[in-house]
């Protein structure tokens, strides 16, 4: 063996959602949500936006609430990574690969830390709670058609 690295499937993958994730966006220079001081992300991080009317009907459906951040037009969650794999996110949700938002003038204000190390929200009590607020039947419900 000379050293070659193999790489799996999921480590293909991971690159190249973190290529799309830099990738450059017309509207401005794309921005990372930051993780505050303190805190460890040990399975990566992407985010979810909603529109902010969304948000104040969001929070009281969740068990936990990780860090939320609100800008004047969303709201967005911190989740792990890959809290995208085999769901479709319902509109008018965005799911933004790496926590990076292309199009934001600004970085949007931390609204909410919780206690401990972890800035992640749960990802299915988020989904289910969208699809809930959105009308929209989670993935692993719909009808299959042949």
């Amino acid at each position: 063996m000379t050293g070659a690295r193999v790489l799996s499937l999921n480590t293909l993958v991971r690159l190249q959602r973190g290529l799309r994730a830099v990738e450059p966006h017309s509207a401005g220079p794309p921005r990372r949500l930051p993780v505050p001081d303190g805190m460890t992300t040990p399975m990566g991080c992407d985010a979810v936006a909603v529109p902010a009317r969304f948000g104040p009907l969001v929070l009281p459906r969740l068990p936990r609430v990780g860090c939320v951040y609100a800008d004047e037009g969303h709201w967005w969650w911190l989740v792990p990574s890959d809290s995208d794999y085999a769901m479709e996110w319902p509109a008018p949700a965005h799911y933004a690969t790496g926590a990076v938002l292309p199009d934001a003038p600004a970085v949007p204000g931390l609204i909410h830390r919780p206690d401990g190390t972890l800035p992640y929200t749960p990802p299915i009590p988020l989904y289910l709670a969208l699809c809930r607020l959105t009308g929209t039947a989670p993935t692993w419900s719909r009808k299959v058609s042949a």
